[in-house]
């Protein structure tokens, strides 16, 4: 997800499963080469290669290439200082999920103990 102080809305992304690298370049306004580039750079950027070793882009993966060029671009970061933002940012979602799933499955577990009793 792009920043709130960010201005620049997410592209308008068909509604498909997988999208080539050309389509990706285009969505994004970045070149196949910076995609490739960041693929190796960014973990967090995982892309499905199919036949031939092409690769096929998901929806997420254009909005983590959105997220990634905001870093870049618009407020200036550094790879290495990209990278760090992305892996902060997601160790606290990570968290944030856990917490979601401790919560949900303690629910589920009252309503057992409750039928139970």
């Amino acid at each position: 997800m792009l920043e709130p102080r960010n201005n620049n809305p997410l592209p308008d992304i068909p509604d498909k499963r997988y999208f080539t690298i050309a389509e990706v370049a285009d969505l994004c306004a970045v070149k196949p080469h910076v995609l490739r580039y960041w693929e190796e750079e960014f973990a967090e950027l995982k892309v499905v290669k199919q036949r031939g070793n092409r690769r096929h882009y998901q929806r997420d993966d254009i909005m983590l290439i959105c997220q990634i060029k905001s870093l870049l671009y618009q407020q200036g970061y550094t790879i290495d200082a990209a990278k760090t933002y992305l892996a902060r940012n997601n160790n606290h979602q990570q968290a944030a999920n856990v917490k979601l799933q401790i919560q949900q499955l303690t629910e589920e577990l009252d309503e057992i103990l409750n039928i139970l009793a």
